[in-house]
């Protein structure tokens, strides 16, 4: 029997399972990820990390692979909670790590434990790239194209709803190759900020995304819609996302709360096994 250890976070919903291969000896392969996050017969999540030994100058190594078993370049919120997950058996040099991903080194910023349980974390995201070039979008809104080490496309709107993503989310994520992430995004007046709805790439309608937070925000900022500080409303809560430099390719700092859940001994010869339709 096959047991692998995974520890489970999340933030605001978005939720990972994380599971630490520091010899980086045992990838995890497409439909072990798929059966991991299988809400009924496995753990469930959005996505699962595997952290590996630093190749170039970092704490750890990051690989996230989507509930669907395609690999992603970047998740703000995975990224933070590998952080914390990584801290809590002492890797690293303290609070603040620097974790390699395939989209570049990016340095994760510990905070204290908040009363409710939950962890302040930051991470820098690094420069975005925003094309202003326009995209085909529902009538009334408008949308660029933003990439935050993985790409996105932001549609910007002043309506009270957003978009049906669950119907429009699945065509506008094949329309780039390599699959896109999706955002809807309008004001959020009672906030000061913005208000999102995302349809993630290999996942779909997700509780809250970090780099979908920052693409958004830097796409409203690009045309004047808000300032270089900006909280993002994303179903399971509010991420702050802080902007520094040129509108069209900006810096972004990312930051939330992160939750522990649980850690868990999973069987994965029974794990598999359970899946309907496997072997």
């Amino acid at each position: 029997m096959a047991t692998w250890r995974f520890a489970k976070l999340h933030s605001l919903g978005n939720d990972f399972l994380i599971h630490l291969d520091w010899p980086g000896r045992a990838p995890i392969a497409p439909a072990l990820a798929r059966a991991l996050c299988h809400r009924r017969t496995g753990v469930g999540a959005d996505g699962v990390v595997r952290a590996t030994g630093p190749r170039d100058g970092g704490d750890a190594t990051m690989e996230l692979l989507n509930c669907d078993g395609g690999q992603a370049e970047m998740s703000g919120n995975a990224l933070r909670c590998l952080a914390v997950a990584l801290a809590d058996l002492g890797i690293g040099p303290g609070r603040t790590l620097a974790i390699e991903t395939p989209a570049g080194l990016r340095r994760v910023e510990i905070g204290p434990s908040a009363r409710e349980g939950s962890v302040e974390v930051a991470c820098d995201m690094g420069q975005l790239a925003i094309d202003p070039a326009p995209i085909e979008a529902p009538p009334g809104w408008r949308g660029c194209e933003v990439r935050v080490g993985n790409p996105h496309l932001v549609l910007l709107g002043t309506a009270s709803r957003p978009p049906d993503l669950r119907r429009i989310g699945p065509l506008l994520e094949r329309s780039r190759p390599g699959g896109v992430n999706v955002e809807a995004v309008v004001p959020d007046r009672q906030a000061g900020g913005l208000a999102l709805a995302v349809w993630e790439r290999g996942v779909g309608i997700t509780r809250a995304c970090g780099t979908g937070s920052c693409a958004a925000a830097a796409a409203a900022r690009s045309l004047g819609l808000v300032g270089d500080r900006v909280q993002v409303r994303n179903p399971g809560g509010t991420l702050a996302v802080a902007l520094v430099g040129p509108p069209r390719a900006p810096r972004a700092e990312l930051r939330g709360p992160v939750r522990r859940v649980a850690v868990v001994d999973v069987d994965l010869d029974g794990l598999v096994a359970g899946v309907p339709g496997s072997p």
